[in-house]
Formats: structure tokens, sequence, C-alpha cells
């Protein structure tokens, strides 16, 4: 049986921006079929109908291949589309919170760029940490970066799993080889390829490369 560990390993964020006309769900797909094993859907600008009916039809997808599904920010839409949880960073909903709204059952990731942040996230009630910017990123403008050696300090001050986030591609990956992390998060080194599944494919081999590593 897998753990949440082994799920966090090449974890994929939503962004319709790179896909041009493609549909979401398509490209979705195509990235679990290359081999993501966690999915966050992240959509900042549309409605709350759209939002809640494009989470329920990525909710089925992901559902199809047991793959990890939560929502990035929006704790109603994550209730509502019954999202295997949701994902918070520090300007969103208090963790403790969250987790009352959530139940335990559910996944909760937090986004964090110092050791007092990840330990407070932790003590909440967070299951995993995203780290990052650790490159820099046209996904997230205001997006900060965090030292890898500070990725290690977050590593090792916490028990839960941590993945890095922020610019992360098939160039730079093995930087972050011994930092202490089990996963990836990618937007654009999969989504904006103009084959998504051999993108992500050959992502996850240098993902397990450098977690062994």
């Amino acid at each position: 049986m897998k753990s949440l560990k082994d799920d966090l390993l090449l974890y994929v964020v939503s962004d319709r921006s790179w896909l041009g006309s493609t549909p979401l769900e398509y490209a979705i797909e195509k990235a679990i079929l290359g081999g993501a094993t966690f999915i966050q859907l992240r959509e900042k600008n549309l409605d709350f109908d759209s939002f809640l009916n494009q989470a329920k039809t990525i909710k089925s997808l992901c559902d199809k291949y047991d793959i990890p599904f939560v929502i990035n920010d929006n704790i109603d839409i994550a209730i509502l589309s019954n999202a295997d949880g949701v994902h918070l960073g520090q300007g969103d909903m208090n963790t403790f919170k969250a987790r009352h709204l959530i139940g335990n059952d559910k996944i909760i990731g937090v986004s964090v760029q110092t050791v007092p942040q990840a330990i407070k996230a932790q003590n909440d009630g967070a299951n995993y940490l995203g780290v990052g910017a650790v490159f820099d990123t046209n996904s997230k403008a205001d997006a900060k970066n965090v030292r890898i050696d500070t990725l290690q300090k977050i590593c090792n001050s916490v028990d839960i799993p941590v993945i890095a986030i922020g610019g992360i591609c098939d160039k730079n990956i093995a930087e972050l080889s011994n930092s202490g992390i089990c996963g990836v998060a990618v937007i654009s080194a999969v989504l904006a390829k103009p084959d998504i599944e051999k993108a992500t494919f050959e992502l996850k081999k240098l993902a397990q490369k450098t977690i062994d590593t």
C-alpha cells in the first residue's frame, strides 16, 4: 500500500495558461498517464460554479487512476467536490481551522519558506509541506526563492513529507539531491510541453533518481 510520501514523488499543479486550447482534463490525464503521482487543481480566475465543476471533473479523473487530488486554497471547493484535501498558502486559512472543517481523513498541504513556518504547519495538522520557490518561476509572480540549504533545514525540522516547488525542470532537478525532499511539484515542466505524457515520464525518472540520491 502506497504512503502519502510515495504519492508525492511527482506532484503536478494545474495551470491552464500553459495549455492554449487544450482542455485541462485532457492535459491532466496525459500527465497521469506519464506518471504523475499527485494532482493539485489551482484556479485563480474561475468563478465559483466553474471552479466547482472543474474540480468535480478532475476528481473523477483522479479517482479513475487512484491518484490523490487536492484543491489549492479553496476549502469550500475541496469539501463540495469531495477532493482528497486542500493545499494552503501562508496567506490562506489557518491550518488548524482547515483541519477542523475538512476532517481528519483529508490531506492538508501547506506552503512554507522557513523552519518556524514548517514546524507550526506540522503542529497545526498539516500532512505535507511544499517549500519554494527553489528556482526562479514564471508561474507565481510574487514567489520568493528559498535557498537549498534552507530546504534541507526544513526537511530536518519536521517529521512529515516535504516537496520542493518552483521552477523545477529536467535541467535543474538534480540540484535537489540530498536535500531531504520526498518529491517535486511542477507546472510548466510538464504542462508547457508539446507531449505532456512524455515530458512527465522523463521528469518522473529524474525525480526518482534525485530522491534516491
